[in-house]
C-alpha cells in the first residue's frame, strides 16, 4: 500500500511540476532575471508550496505516525551554518545556470529532455561527491584512521 501512496503522491508531484512549467528552463531563468524580462508566475507556484507545507508540517508536529502507520520523522536541525549556507548556495547557483532544480530535471529527463539529462548526471556526480565527503569528515571527527594515513 505504501508503494502505491508513494507512486501516486510522485505522480500528482510530477504532473504538477509540469502543469506549474517547473520542467520549462526558459521559465525558471525568466524568473531568476530580476532585472530583465522578470517572470513572476513562478513566485505564486512558490507561494502555493510553501503555504501547503506549512499547513503540512503544523498538522504533522501533532502526529506521531503517518497515515498509513510508520513513525513520522521531522527534520531536527534548526541551525542556521556555513554548510547550510553554502549548500544553498551552490543550490542556487545551478539553479541558475542550468534552469533545472532536482525534481522537475527528473520530470523532464523521464519526458525526453536531453539538457536535463546533463543536469540529472552533475546532480549525482554532486551528491555522490558529498557522500564521500562526508564520511570522510565523520571518520576523522571519530579518529578511525581512513585509507590516506595508512
Amino acid at each position: 500500500m505504501a508503494l502505491v501512496v508513494a507512486f501516486v503522491a510522485g505522480l500528482v508531484f510530477g504532473l504538477g511540476l509540469i502543469v506549474a512549467g517547473m520542467t520549462n528552463p526558459a521559465k525558471i531563468l525568466g524568473f531568476l532575471d530580476v532585472a530583465g524580462k522578470w517572470d513572476p508566475s513562478l513566485a505564486l507556484v512558490m507561494a502555493g508550496a510553501v503555504a501547503v507545507g506549512g499547513v503540512a508540517f503544523a498538522l504533522a508536529n501533532r502526529r506521531t505516525m503517518s497515515a498509513l502507520g510508520s513513525p513520522l520523522q521531522l527534520p531536527a536541525g534548526r541551525t542556521i551554518d556555513v554548510r547550510l549556507v553554502g549548500g544553498s548556495l551552490l543550490f542556487g547557483i545551478g539553479w541558475g545556470l542550468a534552469g533545472f532544480c532536482p525534481g522537475p530535471a527528473i520530470v523532464a529527463l523521464g519526458a525526453g529532455y536531453v539538457k536535463s539529462g546533463v543536469f540529472v548526471v552533475a546532480m549525482l556526480l554532486g551528491m555522490g561527491a558529498f557522500e564521500l565527503i562526508e564520511r570522510n569528515r565523520t571518520r576523522n571527527e571519530s579518529g578511525a584512521p581512513d585509507a590516506t594515513s595508512a
